[in-house]
């Protein structure tokens, strides 16, 4: 346990902005000690999305809108979501989502989920498959006779 921080005072190394300035992470699980949970908040500015349309093996994660409004892709389908809105994904279910900023003002989420060794995130838009920290390959590359059965 870590003593108690501020929202105004993130140490820098706990921001993440990418390249075009669309979307910043706080990080603030890690800022506090977190080591089985991570708690960020994002900010995608109008126009922007959160991240790619993707899904997870093994990692269950919880969204809060905290403002703005946008649109959230979640398996297949597209919702409105304003100020108070929330969903779960949980975990084991492959569930694809990705948060777009469809309004004038920033979109904050608060996105909560654990760390999860071994979670591997599949991007079905572009058919890649990621295992976190390791490499990415794409679906389309797979072996079309192989499957798991070891005494074939």
């Amino acid at each position: 346990m870590t003593k108690p921080l501020s929202l105004l005072s993130i140490p820098g190394e706990f921001v993440e902005a990418d390249e075009l300035g669309k979307m910043t992470t706080l990080f603030l699980g890690a800022a506090a000690g977190s080591e089985k949970l991570y708690v960020n908040i994002d900010k995608v500015q109008p126009g922007a999305k959160s991240v790619k349309y993707h899904s997870h093996s093994l990692q269950e994660e919880f969204f809060l809108i905290l403002a703005g409004e946008g649109t959230l892709r979640l398996d297949g389908e597209e919702y409105s979501v304003t100020k108070g809105s929330f969903v779960a994904k949980p975990a084991g279910k492959e569930i694809a989502h990705q948060f777009i900023n469809t309004g004038t003002d920033v979109l904050e989420i608060l996105d909560v989920g654990l760390k999860v060794q071994g979670d591997v995130a599949y991007y079905p838009d572009e058919d890649v498959y990621y295992i976190r920290g390791k490499k990415s390959f794409a679906g389309s590359d797979a072996l079309a006779d192989w499957d798991s059965e070891p005494n074939r």
